[in-house]
């Protein structure tokens, strides 16, 4: 029930404490009474014409001085009352009834920071616990957290709401502003009560900031709550990747480490270790300048076809969630490639020749009258060799198979169908072929720039023999989309060159390979180029995934939903969820739906059959001690221009300011600064103006 009463006027302040400057008026008055009783005598051998002129100059005098002392006074009063910041409260109408009251309570990790009071989250329930107190029995709470748990969408009565911001804990989970604010709107719009109020308390660090994005109701009230820390360093691990994505065994492993320096101090030779299933197998030193990045690189070996589970460590504080980084990988995992021959090519067997006897490739071979397209999925390269005809079947699935990521070289038959061809390419946006020329072109040089043959070459020189082309094929430059050449014609045109396709990865060569056209199939770049194809068709393996999200963790296992459900489990099994499985594009996805909220090694597990190894990081968003002071808050409250929206500068008086907004009083420190100037500016008058 909602109602009105009506009380008297009353005074509060919100900082108090500052009344204890009022015996500072003590100050002025000892100097009038010491300084202004000073008298000199002078002597005349005749006073008696001086006498009335005495007694008027000192009737002047004393009412100068008491006015002096007077504004001096009241100046010094005006300016401390409003630094104890008063306000009246109403005597008129005071809004009495059932409120609904959410309160959001920042506790990611960036809470973990420390002032002179504590952790931040400690100073945020302590300020969440006076909120909930200022409120009357009969109201109604929702306390919200980065969790967004299930128990936070429900009003609590006072005494639920006091246990609930006790039991609070960091999470790895990170919110943005604009979504708390968002998730108190949409709450605090379906209850039935009249009077709504947002509440949030956080460090407001600048990255997940973003008030400027929030549509506040009209009908409710929000109120900023700033904790703020001493001035905290972070030095953190952002990111890792290898340099090649193939691992294979005994072979020096190439590992860059991206650091991260956020604080005001250079430092010198810290370490970095690598540990790989458990046992250390690379510890480097670094030295990283304030506030830059820094790439560690190191290397390391593996010796067996394993499942690793690896973690990169430093040492940093007080900061310390991000110190460890955690990945896991496969060694010497098989390229999977597909090669496709026409029926009239004579140059299969030099595919064959080149991977099918090495253990890192799993080659697979067809002709185009019988294509197993069952396959396709399994391939990370498929081979085009000379087909006469590019069926729509085919197409088709060179379609899909360039969604999923896949890669393609297509080897252009001698004598093809033009048109053939180029209604093939219209599906997968390549460049329509325009003719044949017969003439006999050099290969004039290799695009360095581009960085296929990246460390191939010991040197960068075009001097060196390039294979010749006795015969090529044209393709229309003006459809071209996104070409890059790699291997460049006398006449300026393309022998090799790459083209970025739907969502993989299209080398088109513009040479048939029999002996006929080019002598590349013999020559000696052959070989390093389709290794190069190979080995950069291969999708890099995600090396770690983020907590507290929602991600879709490839797996290489065919899933069956008829079978037993597949559980990611940690190695203690403390923590085993049941994820949802998809087949998106032939792929295979587990989706963690918020469910890791801890960092560290997993395994995706079959009954007891090991299916992957993967690692989970926390969000290094909250690595970033960057944050928005009162000043920038309050730059941003003025430029939204939302009278419903305000901001309470000082956590400790959260409980009078509340009172103060609910109580419909109006705040006077303005005022009293506004008098302090006009003491001061009449006992300067006074001075001038008064003549002894």
């Amino acid at each position: 029930m909602i109602f009105e009463i009506v009380t008297f006027t009353e005074m509060s302040f919100l900082n108090p404490t500052f009344l204890w400057a009022l015996f500072a008026l003590s100050i002025p008055i000892i100097i009038h009474l010491f300084n202004f009783r000073r008298y000199k005598k002078i002597y005349f051998s005749n006073v008696q014409f001086l006498k009335d002129i005495k007694q008027e100059s000192d009737s002047k005098s004393k009412l100068k001085e008491w006015l002096i002392l007077f504004f001096r006074l009241l100046a010094l009063t005006a300016l401390i009352l409003a630094f104890a910041q008063p306000y009246v409260i109403s005597s008129q109408k005071i809004k009495i009834g059932q409120k609904a009251i959410s309160i959001y309570i920042d506790n990611s990790f960036s809470m973990e920071q420390t002032n002179a009071k504590g952790t931040l989250l400690e100073n945020a329930k302590n300020s969440a616990i006076e909120l909930v107190n200022t409120f009357d029995i009969n109201d109604k709470f929702q306390i919200l957290t980065n969790d967004f748990e299930a128990k936070h969408q429900r009003l609590m009565n006072k005494e639920e709401a006091l246990e609930a911001i006790i039991e609070i804990k960091p999470s790895s989970a990170s919110r943005k502003t604009t979504s708390v604010l968002n998730k108190q709107n949409d709450f605090l719009k379906d209850t039935k009560l009249e009077h709504k109020q947002a509440f949030v308390i956080s460090d407001f660090q600048k990255n997940s900031t973003d008030i400027k994005s929030v549509k506040f109701d009209s009908a409710m009230r929000y109120t900023l709550i700033p904790v703020a820390a001493n001035q905290t360093n972070n030095i953190y691990i952002d990111s890792l990747w290898f340099d090649s994505p193939i691992i294979q065994i005994n072979t020096p492993i190439g590992l860059n480490i991206r650091i991260q320096n956020k604080s005001n101090q250079d430092v010198e030779n810290s370490n970095v270790s690598v540990l790989v299933n458990n046992k250390q197998v690379s510890i480097t030193s670094f030295n990283s300048k304030s506030f830059e990045t820094t790439i560690v690189k190191t290397t390391f070996k593996v010796s067996e076809k394993l499942e690793y589970q690896a973690v990169v460590k430093i040492q940093d504080y007080p900061i310390s969630f991000d110190d460890q980084f955690y990945f896991s990988f496969k060694a010497q995992e098989p390229i999977n490639l597909l090669v496709i021959n026409g029926k009239e090519t004579l140059t299969g067997d030099y595919f064959k020749s080149l991977f099918g006897k090495d253990s890192l490739y799993v080659y697979n071979e067809s002709k185009e009258t019988t294509i197993d397209f069952s396959i396709f999925p399994k391939s990370s390269l498929i081979i085009l060799n000379e087909l006469t005809t590019l069926s729509n079947g085919l197409m088709s699935e060179i379609q899909k198979h360039l969604e999923a990521g896949g890669t393609i070289a297509v080897i252009p038959y001698s004598e093809m169908n033009i048109a053939n061809y180029n209604e093939g390419f219209s599906i997968i946006g390549l460049p329509e072929f325009v003719k044949k020329d017969t003439a006999r072109t050099k290969t004039q040089s290799i695009n360095f720039e581009q960085g296929f043959y990246q460390s191939v070459f010991e040197t960068e020189d075009n001097r060196i023999d390039l294979p010749i082309a006795f015969e090529h094929f044209n393709w229309n430059t003006n459809t071209k989309s996104n070409e890059q050449k790699i291997l460049n014609l006398a006449n300026n045109t393309s022998f090799l060159s790459y083209f970025p396709s739907i969502k993989g990865k299209v080398y088109l060569f513009s040479v048939p390979f029999n002996l006929k056209s080019t002598n590349f199939i013999k020559h000696a770049l052959f070989v390093p180029t389709f290794i190069r194809i190979a080995l950069l068709s291969v999708k890099p393996k995600m090396l770690y995934y983020k907590t507290a999200s929602n991600e879709a963790v490839f797996i290489d296992y065919l899933i069956n939903t008829k079978e037993k459900p597949l559980h990611i489990k940690n190695s203690d099994n403390s923590i085993d969820i049941i994820p949802e499985a998809r087949v998106i594009n032939n792929q295979n996805y587990l989706f963690t739906q918020n469910q890791i909220q801890e960092a560290g090694h997993y395994l995706v597990t079959l009954d007891k059959e090991l299916i992957n190894g993967i690692a989970f990081n926390y969000n290094r968003l909250e690595s970033e001690m960057a944050f928005l002071s009162i000043d920038n808050l309050n730059q941003i409250v003025d430029e939204i221009g939302n009278d419903k929206l305000t901001i309470i500068e000082n956590p400790d008086a959260v409980g009078k300011s509340i009172t103060s907004q609910y109580s419909d009083g109006q705040k006077l420190w303005k005022l009293f600064l506004i008098l302090a100037l006009v003491f001061l500016m009449s006992e300067i008058l006074i001075i001038r103006l008064f003549k002894n």
